[in-house]
């Protein structure tokens, strides 16, 4: 059974009992809402012990990021480079976002060495396999579409990304609708054009059943992709995202009534001051299924430093009911990141995170701050370090800047408040 099915049962799973015990909860309190839809545990049958995680109600804000290679870069030994910062930085999941190279081979290559969840988009597989054979995306089977979804799961992909909410009514409302960017989303914009091109339905959404039969035989956690997700702050909350949302909605409810685990991908570029209501209103109209979201970047115009707008924009969903947040890096929108930029991206998100759960009440994050507070009152200087988000970062900025004094930092010197403190309370 799968961990929703056991759920509903009554039955508490190892995999309920290891969030629990991670999350400071209850047992059953993680098992109601598991029943309930608010909580999902990706963790395909094929690879149940790896990099266990919940993500959800009530839980600490989790961090997915992506990798996977390009036409123009696809180096296995680069992407695993990249899965190895990202675990080492902190992320709770990876994606494979491959589109260059071997990809059944890379997406094997991933889960194998991956110590944390892992999720992929087959539609990606899909269309790449067809446009190589014929350059022809309209000879693109929906068979076919739904086999790729299946080797995913055979593979041991805790998630799975599915754009099956984007049918043929949504596309004609873009046919005749103004947006400055359009579809960004790029598994959105494969069966977008396929749908034009070929006259026929969206094959995840006309054999949403089948795609359900799979998930539940592997366990496998559907992520129901955003295809009209803005990618301008101009596009946000328009007629198109609302109307997407709400069929992710009903798929959502399908994916529970039948022991599917599912969550819910939101925006995407959205305008600080709509960032709350959004998160509201995904949780309103799905059913409170756990919200996925990249970013939200909160402006179009920081390029090389859209890891700091995706963070401020992730700080706010998160601490407005957001469960996942997919990270951003400093080169999103003009080129694949390196590892480097990778861990910036996750470092980032991870703040973004944790900035939230302490707004939520979330058990242990304001406790995490308390201790760092106490430890920089008492100028422990190697034990806030260890204690912090990077410490790796911390270090390196203390060592290159170090003071003259070890009590105290280069910045603040003989000056330092903590210490004139003491020194003063000392004084007869």
């Amino acid at each position: 059974m799968t961990q929703l099915e056991s759920a509903k049962q009554g039955a508490i799973t190892p995999e309920m009992e290891a969030v629990a015990k991670g999350e400071g909860l209850a047992a059953e309190t993680v098992r109601e809402r598991v029943a309930a839809g608010r909580l999902v545990i990706p963790a395909n049958v094929n690879r149940r012990t790896a990099g266990l995680v919940g993500i959800g109600e009530g839980l600490r804000t989790k961090v997915n990021a992506n990798i996977g290679t390009s036409v123009d870069f696809a180096d296995l030994a680069t992407e695993l480079e990249k899965l190895r910062a990202a675990e080492e930085a902190g992320a709770d999941a990876v994606m494979d976002l491959s589109t260059g190279g071997d990809l059944a081979a890379i997406r094997r290559a991933i889960v194998e060495r991956s110590l944390v969840s892992v999720g992929t988009v087959p539609i990606y597989e899909a269309t790449c396999e067809v446009m190589r054979k014929s350059h022809r995306l309209k000879e693109m089977k929906a068979a076919e579409v739904l086999e790729t979804f299946r080797k995913h799961a055979e593979d041991g992909v805790d998630f799975v990304v599915a754009h099956a909410a984007i049918n043929r009514e949504v596309v004609r409302e873009y046919q005749s609708t103004e947006r400055v960017c359009g579809i960004v989303s790029r598994g959105g914009t494969f069966l977008a054009q396929w749908m034009l091109q070929t006259g026929e339905e969206n094959p995840l959404y006309e054999h949403y059943d089948e795609l359900l039969d799979v998930a539940r035989e592997y366990d496998v956690t559907l992520s129901l992709g955003d295809s009209m997700r803005p990618g301008a702050i101009a596009d946000a909350f328009d007629s198109l995202q609302v109307h997407e949302l709400m069929i992710q909605g009903e798929l959502a409810r399908r994916a529970v009534d039948n022991g599917v685990q599912v969550m819910i991908e939101g925006p995407g570029h959205v305008p600080l001051n709509q960032v709350k209501a959004q998160m509201e209103l995904e949780k309103s109209l799905c059913h409170g299924a756990p919200f996925y979201v990249l970013g939200p970047v909160v402006t179009d115009v920081a390029i090389g430093y859209d890891h700091i707008t995706a963070a401020i924009g992730g700080a706010i969903a998160a601490a407005s009911g957001a469960d996942f947040l997919c990270y951003v890096t400093p080169s999103e929108h003009v080129g694949l990141p390196s590892p480097e930029q990778v861990r910036e991206g996750v470092i980032a998100a991870r703040i973004a995170a944790h900035a939230g759960d302490i707004a939520k009440g979330i058990p242990g994050a304001s406790e995490w701050d308390m201790r760092l507070s106490r430890l920089r009152r008492g100028r422990k200087w190697e034990e806030q370090i260890r204690e912090s988000i990077d410490p790796q970062r911390a270090a390196s900025y203390r060592a290159q800047a170090a003071p003259h004094d070890k009590s105290v930092c280069s910045m603040c010197g003989e000056y330092c408040v903590f210490k004139m403190a003491d020194l003063g309370a000392q004084t007869p």
